[in-house]
């Protein structure tokens, strides 16, 4: 019978943060969006101060009853890295491993172990006392239930993390207070659908004839009733589904309206959704770049996109002609901008797809070039080299008033430790 656990960092960014500075531990602690934006993980701590996901920063901080809260601005670098540290513990625990995402992941925990819920409390102190992240565990038949035990573990103090609904009977005891809603899958509208049917608690899903389920909410509902009834539809998967397409947007840190410092914000977005195709392995065919100004700003409100089919490539340099290309007629002098992005559509797998007989550009030599850039951006840190289209000073980059340290990918930002030594009573330094 199929197994299956989630681990789930608890409150996952704030834990990287915390994992470097331990002055923050047991503290109110969000982490922001980009451009120190709005709230976008908070502290078990924090949380309790009523501060919600998606909160502005600038009325969270003007409240008066948050007096002691931290703040941290968004460092994916780190966060990224620590969630591979934690992959890495699992994997050799556990003989499969899926990550979902940044800080989830369903773990194969058939035949792992006779006594389950005790080799994931074991496992969940070696996470936490070799990445330093907290996490909780659900156990279940099916990943629907795995995820409905993982929120049980982490709302529930009194089961030490750790949630098993492998039993029939524990599921039947806990799904009749229980919401719908709570359910992987089922969204606000999903769940509104399901009250006007009288659907309110997960037992009564459960318990509704599954042609009337797979009426309300096709074939998706029927296979999420059918999991949260023990029956496992979604197996682990040990590939990752092909990319479809890669998107690099930010807002910059102040409105920009010179085509100069517009196009350098793009450039250095193209060079860095080069970089996900070379890591994935990938070629673009399509490219759609886009621009508008503030929302909310007193001008004139103006958004416009442009895109094309492109030659195969993953060479940065190439992306960012074509960028330009498509970009300039959609610039509008005179207006200041808020945002720039690209899109790069259309992804193709590099190594079985079949050379172009009349390449207007030389793919060997691209391959070279890029090559010798990823490897010494590896090896000394992102952006050590890259094209001058993509900027120097970069005034326009995202402000991050409180960034902490790259600690785990940046040599140079690395912790250092200092050690003393004693002074003997005579005021001399002891040998």
């Amino acid at each position: 019978m199929a197994v299956f656990g989630l681990i789930d960092g608890n409150s996952f960014y704030a834990s990287c943060e915390s994992a470097f500075a331990p002055s923050l531990r047991g503290r109110a602690l969000v982490v922001l969006s980009n451009n120190d934006g709005c709230v976008i993980a908070r502290s078990a701590e924090a949380r309790k101060l009523g501060i919600a996901m998606g909160e502005p920063w600038h009325l969270v901080r003007e409240r008066r009853d948050v007096n002691g809260l931290d703040w941290r601005s968004s460092n994916y670098s780190l966060y990224g890295d620590m969630s591979r540290r934690m992959y890495d513990i699992l994997v050799a625990r556990v003989p499969r491993v899926e990550p979902y995402s940044i800080d989830e992941m369903f773990l194969d925990l058939r035949d792992v172990a006779d006594d389950l819920p005790a080799f994931c409390r074991a496992l969940r102190e070696e996470v936490r006392q070799v990445a330093k992240i907290p996490t909780c565990i659900g156990i279940g038949p099916s990943k629907t239930i795995a995820k409905l035990a993982n929120k049980l573990a982490k709302d529930r103090l009194e089961l030490g993390g750790v949630c098993d609904l492998r039993d029939p009977l524990e599921r039947e005891a806990v799904y009749p207070d229980l919401p719908v809603s709570m359910v992987w899958g089922i969204g606000g509208k999903t769940a509104e659908t399901l009250h006007r049917m009288g659907v309110r608690s997960i037992a009564d899903l459960v318990a509704m004839d599954a042609r009337k389920v797979r009426d309300a909410m096709t074939v998706v509902g029927a296979r999420v009733q059918a999991e949260l009834r023990g029956i496992s539809c979604l197996p682990i998967s040990m590939v990752a589904p092909p990319k479809k397409g890669i998107t690099v947007s930010r807002a910059f840190s102040h409105p920009v309206s010179e085509w100069g410092e517009l196009r350098e914000t793009l450039a250095a977005y193209v060079t860095r959704a080069a970089e996900k195709l070379r890591q994935a392995g990938l070629q673009a065919t399509g490219m759609t770049v886009f621009l508008h100004t503030p929302p909310f700003g007193r001008g004139e409100w103006y958004s416009n996109r442009n895109g094309a089919r492109i030659e195969a490539t993953s060479d940065t340099l190439a992306l960012i002609g074509e960028a330009l290309r498509l970009f300039r007629p959609i610039w509008r002098p005179g207006l200041s901008y808020a945002k720039t992005g690209v899109m790069l559509l259309d992804l193709v797998d590099e190594a079985s797809r079949p050379a172009d007989l009349f390449p207007t550009r030389d793919p060997a030599r691209a391959k070279r070039v890029m090559g010798a850039l990823d490897a010494i951006n590896a090896r000394f840190g992102r952006d050590t080299i890259r094209p001058l289209a993509a900027g120097i000073e970069r005034p326009w980059k995202a402000r991050a008033m409180r960034l902490s340290p790259r600690y785990t990918t940046r040599i140079d930002e690395i912790l250092v430790a200092a050690s003393y030594r004693p002074i003997s009573p005579a005021g001399r330094t002891r040998p």
